[in-house]
């Protein structure tokens, strides 16, 4: 009988281990499902970040590849007008030149103006002086004339400005 007694006790004390395992075990699996649960949730609430995150890349993407056409364009725009700038800057230089030139022709042509105002106001001066020096010539011949003039007859008294009629 001890060997039953002993073999009782073993085997209740081997089925004792056993339960005790049983429920150690039965207890790490639901510690394990719940740690598997709450990770599931948050890899599931990390895989919603990630794709949110991804969502933000894309529209940040987007929001570059936007930026980076307007940034070319604006680099075109600044081009042209360095461009245009350049060749206003060209163009203004010309036209400062052809003014240049434009004034100092007319500067010439004003000289030459005036020069041709003073010999001409010159020739008119001696012009009238030759005038008057002839006129006074002419009325000396004409004095000389009419002192042998026959007053008598209506062309002497014309020539010599008298016009008394012989009674």
């Amino acid at each position: 009988m001890k060997l039953l007694i002993a073999l009782l006790v073993l085997s209740l004390a081997v089925m004792g281990v056993m339960i005790f395992r049983a429920v150690s075990q039965e207890l790490e699996v639901r510690d394990l499902k719940g740690r598997t649960a709450a990770d599931s949730a948050e890899v599931r609430m990390k895989e919603r970040s990630i794709v949110d995150q991804k969502q933000k890349i894309l529209v940040l993407k987007d929001k570059q590849i936007g930026a980076n056409d307007k940034m070319n364009e604006l680099r075109n725009k600044k081009k042209d007008s360095e461009q245009s700038s350049r060749d206003a800057d060209s163009h203004l230089q010309t036209c400062n030149a052809e003014k240049a030139e434009a004034v100092k022709k007319k500067t010439d042509i004003t000289e030459t103006i005036n020069k041709h105002d003073v010999a001409y106001q010159e020739a008119k001066r001696k012009a009238e002086e030759d005038i008057k020096n002839l006129k006074q010539q002419i009325l000396d011949k004409d004095k000389a004339i009419c002192a042998f003039a026959d007053t008598t007859k209506e062309e002497a008294r014309k020539l010599c400005g008298t016009f008394e009629s012989p009674n």
